[in-house]
């Protein structure tokens, strides 16, 4: 047996990582994991790229990985958009709760709004500063 460290995985990999995890959780009764990537982009009348959401929906759970909105749209209402539409689609695709995670210096204020509560804070991540774990039923 050898140990490796990798700047990066390979798609193949993880692929098979997430396979053994799968088969694993169906061998132990859990549910069926119906995992779908889920990307909601924002563009402006150009075409260019000015916001986003990147996530994934799995066991009945909306997980929001990344929310993006360009400095010059923030306050504007775009954030809260892209996050009612991914959602919308969680719905859709049968999930019963969202989950998230932001710092203190990020949008945690925007997500109490939408009706996200804390359910966990980890202190000096990074140094200094807090993040916080997030969750909404749907």
């Amino acid at each position: 047996m050898k140990i490796s460290i990798e700047e990066t995985a390979q798609e193949s990999d993880v692929h098979v990582i997430e396979h053994g995890l799968t088969q694993h959780a169906e061998e132990s009764g859990i549910e069926p994991r119906n995992h779908q990537q889920l990307a909601i982009s924002l563009r402006d009348d150009d075409g260019r790229l000015v916001g986003g959401l990147i996530g994934d929906t799995v066991w009945g759970w909306l997980q929001v990985k990344l929310l993006w909105v360009a400095s010059e749209l923030r306050g504007k209402g775009y954030g809260a958009k892209l996050m009612a539409a991914g959602e919308e689609e969680a719905r859709r695709r049968g999930c019963h709760h969202a989950l998230l995670d932001t710092f203190d210096f990020q949008a945690r204020s925007l997500y109490e709004r939408l009706g996200y509560e804390v359910f966990g804070t980890l202190d000096d991540f990074p140094r200094g500063h807090q993040r916080f774990f997030m969750r909404k039923p749907l």
